[in-house]
């Protein structure tokens, strides 16, 4: 009995020895402590460039748009995401709505998606004006999450490019 149980003890121990740590979990950034989405609208608010792009809308369109808003008003997300992405399937190319889209998925905490809609619809979009500080605010607050200060500093610079000043009236 006394071999027995010094072979189990000795099993027990080889394969303690031998077993690995779990790989760690692939973990969220945490949730920031401020609202970046109002800090990414507080940009565009900001923005008092002398040219302001409002292209026409097709009402479907501009209906699914605000109902996302409301949508989002009340904390329903996913909803919201779901209207804006119907959006852009008829619009597919509406910088406004892209930008919409990607404070959503900041509202989602999918900030890889935010950053990557945001840079999408500066790239469709005026690249003057509010939505042009929107989509650049919205690229600071995700290099920031990243931890990436050199890329928040970065889109810093374009942030200021956003910026026409008007014509001087005497």
């Amino acid at each position: 009995m006394y071999r027995f149980r010094l072979c189990a003890l000795a099993a027990v121990s080889l394969l303690a020895a031998c077993s690995q740590p779990a790989p760690p979990q692939a973990t969220r950034p945490p949730k920031p402590n401020y609202d970046i989405v109002a800090q990414i609208r507080a940009a565009g608010e900001r923005e008092k460039s002398a040219i302001d792009v409002a292209p026409l809308r097709d009402p479907g369109v501009q209906g699914l748009a605000q109902s996302a808003q409301s949508d989002e008003r009340a904390g329903h997300f996913p909803e919201a995401a779901s209207k804006l992405d119907s959006a852009l399937k008829m619009a597919p190319d509406a910088p406004e709505i892209i930008q919409d889209r990607a404070e959503v998925a900041v509202r989602m905490n999918d900030f890889p998606l935010a950053e990557k809609l945001a840079r999408q619809s500066y790239q469709l979009g005026p690249k003057l004006g509010s939505l042009c500080a929107r989509n650049w605010q919205t690229v600071i607050e995700m290099r920031m999450q990243a931890d990436d200060n050199a890329g928040a500093a970065t889109a810093r610079q374009e942030l200021t490019k956003c910026h026409v000043a008007g014509p001087n009236r005497f």
